[in-house]
C-alpha cells in the first residue's frame, strides 16, 4: 500500500517570521495525523530554516520549491542540492509556473532530479497540460512525454522513490479542478502506465502520484478515492489553518 502524501506548496508566500507561526499553528493538528498521511510544506527558500526548526520533533516534512542541478559554482541566485539537505527531504521540480515563466525544460527537469536523488531529496516532479493541449485531446501524449523526459537515465529503485503531481496547469489557482474520474484517468494512463512501460509493475505501483489544481478541503476526499491518486501538491488552501482540515479529509 502507497502511504497518501499531502504536501503544501506555499509559492511566493509567507516570510521567515510567518512561515513560523503558522507552522506552529497547525502543527499539533498535522502531526496528529501523520501516522496515517506524509505531510509536508514546502516553503520559499527563505522560510525553510523556520519551517524546518519549527517541525523539530515531529513527523511533518520539509521541503523546497525548486534547486539547481549543479553541485556549486557561478551561478547567481541559485541553490543547489547540498545547500537543502540540511533542512529539506523534499523538493518540487518542474512546476508549471518554473516552466512557464522562468523556462525550465524537461531535460533541466531530469538534471534536477537525478541532483536531488544523489543528495537523497525526494523529488515531486510535476506534470501537466494546458488548457489549449486540454480541449485539443493532446493530454496523454504530452503529459507521458513529460513524464519519460523527467524520469530519463533513473534506475526503477529512483523512479519508484520520486513523487509526479499531475497539476493540469488550467487548474492551478484559477478554482477550476478537473473531475476527480479525469484525473484518475490521466494519472493512470499518462503517469503510472508509462513508468510501468518504462520499468515495470511493481515500479508503477511503488511510486506515489499526487494530483494538484484548486484541491480544497470540500473537493480532496473525492480525489483521495481514486485508485491512481496518492495525495496531493496543495497551492493556496496549504497557507491556511484549515489545512490540517484538508488533511484530515483526505485520510477520512
Amino acid at each position: 500500500m502507497r502511504k497518501p502524501f499531502i504536501a503544501g506548496n506555499w509559492k511566493m508566500f509567507k516570510t521567515y517570521a510567518e512561515a513560523g507561526e503558522f507552522v506552529a499553528q497547525v502543527r499539533e493538528g498535522l502531526e496528529a495525523l501523520t501516522a496515517k498521511v506524509d505531510v509536508a510544506f514546502c516553503a520559499p527558500f527563505v522560510a525553510i530554516p523556520a519551517v524546518a526548526e519549527a517541525v523539530q520533533g515531529t513527523h511533518i516534512g520539509v521541503g523546497a520549491q525548486n534547486m539547481y542541478f549543479e553541485e556549486q559554482g557561478a551561478y547567481t541566485g541559485e541553490i543547489s542540492a547540498a545547500m537543502l539537505t540540511p533542512f529539506c527531504q523534499y523538493v518540487i521540480l518542474g512546476h508549471s509556473e518554473r516552466r512557464g515563466y522562468f523556462g525550465e525544460t524537461d531535460e533541466g527537469v531530469n538534471k534536477k532530479a537525478h541532483a536531488a536523488l544523489a543528495h537523497g531529496l525526494t523529488p515531486i516532479i510535476c506534470v501537466g497540460e494546458s488548457l489549449v493541449q486540454n480541449e485539443a485531446g493532446v493530454t496523454v501524449d504530452f503529459v507521458s512525454a513529460q513524464v519519460e523526459a523527467a524520469l530519463a537515465g533513473l534506475s526503477a529503485e529512483q523512479a519508484a522513490s520520486c513523487v509526479i503531481a499531475y497539476e493540469p496547469i488550467w487548474a492551478i489557482g484559477t478554482g477550476k479542478s478537473a473531475t476527480a474520474d479525469d484525473a484518475n484517468r490521466t494519472m493512470g494512463t499518462a503517469v503510472r502506465e508509462v513508468v510501468a512501460k518504462l520499468y515495470g509493475a511493481e515500479t508503477a505501483e511503488a511510486i506515489r502520484l499526487q494530483y494538484g489544481g484548486s484541491v480544497k478541503p470540500s473537493n480532496i476526499a473525492e480525489y483521495m478515492a481514486m485508485p491512481n491518486i496518492d495525495g496531493a501538491l496543495v497551492g493556496g488552501a496549504s497557507l491556511q489553518p484549515d489545512f490540517v482540515e484538508l488533511v484530515r479529509q483526505a485520510v477520512g
